[in-house]
């Protein structure tokens, strides 16, 4: 597989879990599993909307960052995962998964998009 064709399934991996990502935490906590009736729980996937346009655009300095940014929600799916019982265990291991997923896609396309080093 030549280096084209890994940066777009480098990129195609990452827009598609960080969308997957976004859904799951807005349905989890609005929908499947909230932790209370009314909670506005489900606001913590918003903020994973602010790469979006620029993973979109296959911008490299927005898949830098937000390799470091998703590990907010890596964190959040461990210690759900680790605390919580049921379907929410099974939420929480599924919100790891993507958050790995979006993180190995951020890294493999920055990765293979930087630029030579230049001779001193």
């Amino acid at each position: 597989m030549n280096t084209q064709n890994l940066i777009r399934l480098s990129r195609d991996l990452t827009v598609a879990s960080l969308l997957a990502l976004i859904a799951l935490c807005i349905l989890w906590e609005a929908w499947l599993a909230p932790l209370r009736p009314g909670s506005l729980l489900w606001i913590k996937g918003l903020p994973l909307l602010l790469p979006l346009p620029g993973v979109l655009r296959g911008r490299r300095y927005t898949y830098q960052w937000l390799s470091m940014f998703v590990l907010a929600w890596f964190i959040e799916g461990v210690m759900r995962a680790w605390s919580d019982v049921g379907t929410i265990r099974y939420l929480a291991v599924l919100e790891i998964i993507l958050s790995v997923l979006v993180f190995v896609g951020t890294v493999v396309f920055s990765r293979l998009t930087r630029q030579p080093a230049q001779p001193a």
